[in-house]
């Protein structure tokens, strides 16, 4: 017979509350946001600087560094430590080609932006929980993005020149290069693949 007094839990009680991860309101992440926002305001009257001093893009990154800062240390949200690191990088991004006005780039720099800020985001969230699945995800995404960004600097700037110039390399860099990225997708897939077999 079975006790009928013990109670077990039920899907509605949903998974314990982790005690690294207390539930932090939404106002709080909001409210520190907003603070750091009124300092740097503040500091930037104090100091008389202004937004054509530092460029436009410094918006976008300050606001990338505020969401990146509440979702590593406040908030404790995967999502906004990706979505604060995408938005950092496409403010330094922008800051690049605001100030030399190469906004050519974006026909390679968009790797960046993409698999390589949300890779590091994903890294910094699995560093920040311990997580090692998230830390070896976000680094072979990091790594994939930093891969396309270099054969696409070599393809447009290097064979095409899309900057008007064409740079001085090799003619074999490239196939080089597309091969050596080639081999370490094929290796972290083989090793993917059996990685459950020998656990």
């Amino acid at each position: 017979m079975t006790d009928s007094t013990a109670t077990e839990p039920t899907a509605a009680d949903g998974p314990p509350p982790r005690p690294d991860e207390p539930n932090v309101p939404p106002a709080i992440g909001l409210g520190v946001a907003l603070l750091l926002i009124g300092i740097a305001l503040f500091v930037g009257q104090l100091f008389d600087i202004g937004i054509d001093d530092v460029g436009w893009p410094a918006i976008v990154i300050g606001i990338g560094i505020v969401i990146l800062t509440l979702g590593l240390f406040v908030n404790r949200e995967q999502g906004m430590v990706i979505g604060g690191t995408v938005a950092t990088t496409v403010g330094l991004v922008l800051f690049y080609q605001n100030s030399t006005g190469h906004w050519e780039s974006w026909a390679y720099a968009w790797a960046l932006v993409g698999p390589a800020a949300s890779g590091l985001g994903l890294l910094l969230w699995g560093a920040r929980t311990g997580d090692p699945t998230e830390i070896r995800n976000g680094t072979w995404a990091l790594l994939g993005g930093l891969g396309l960004f270099a054969v696409g600097f070599l393809f447009f700037e290097g064979v095409i020149g899309i900057s008007g110039r064409q740079l001085p390399l090799p003619e074999w860099v490239l196939p080089v290069a597309v091969i050596g990225i080639g081999v370490v997708i094929l290796a972290r897939g083989i090793f993917e693949r059996r990685r459950p077999e020998s656990s």
